[in-house]
């Protein structure tokens, strides 16, 4: 009796090891996914200032030779555009955010005439305004955070594309540093 009890013990302690082996294991993967809100341009704008971007509402779509794009803005730069910002001549209030969210394209092959549609993640640039925290920029901020698809990760752009941010918007100085206007529908 004790020597079935004590294989009785081992088993179940080795069951125990077992299953806090895997609860380890487990554990190491959810911490080792990343949660991108947790990222910061060194510039202060945060991935976090712009939670549930994902679903605010279209501004505008573009393409280049290389991607297809869609910006969205939160629903205070939805308001100033929809009361004629900056057509009005007045400026976006502090607060307003917009994200372009690129894609790599890829050519549907279901549909019967030629479209270009979004394949692979590449990117997603922000832009903040606040006159208080971004003066030596018209209050404007630019952030671009790379996406891996491999990783299934971003990284804040090294490449120096978010110092152009605000140097290449002057050229729109007059629509308040913004190029894309909000489309009719």
């Amino acid at each position: 009796m004790a020597r079935i009890s004590r294989l009785g013990l081992v088993s179940g302690s080795l069951a125990a090891l077992a299953f806090a082996a895997l609860v380890a294991v487990w554990g190491t993967m959810v911490l080792a996914a990343q949660d991108k809100y947790t990222l910061q341009e060194p510039n202060g704008l945060a991935f976090s200032d712009f939670r549930g971007y994902e679903d605010w509402q279209v501004v505008s779509v573009s393409q280049t030779e290389e991607l297809l794009k869609v910006e969205v803005a939160n629903p205070a730069m939805i308001d100033a555009y929809k009361a004629g910002v900056p057509g009005n001549g007045k400026p976006f209030p502090d607060g307003s955010k917009i994200a372009k969210i690129e894609w790599k394209p890829k050519k549907m092959t279901e549909s019967p005439f030629s479209v270009r549609a979004p394949d692979t993640l590449q990117d997603v640039f922000l832009i903040e305004k606040d006159t208080k925290r971004f003066p030596d920029t018209k209050g404007w901020a630019y952030a671009v955070f790379d996406y891996n698809p491999a990783s299934d990760t971003f990284t804040p752009d090294a490449s120096g594309t978010v110092n152009c941010g605000f140097a290449c918007h002057t050229i729109v100085a007059s629509k308040d540093y913004i190029f894309h206007s909000y489309q009719k529908r």
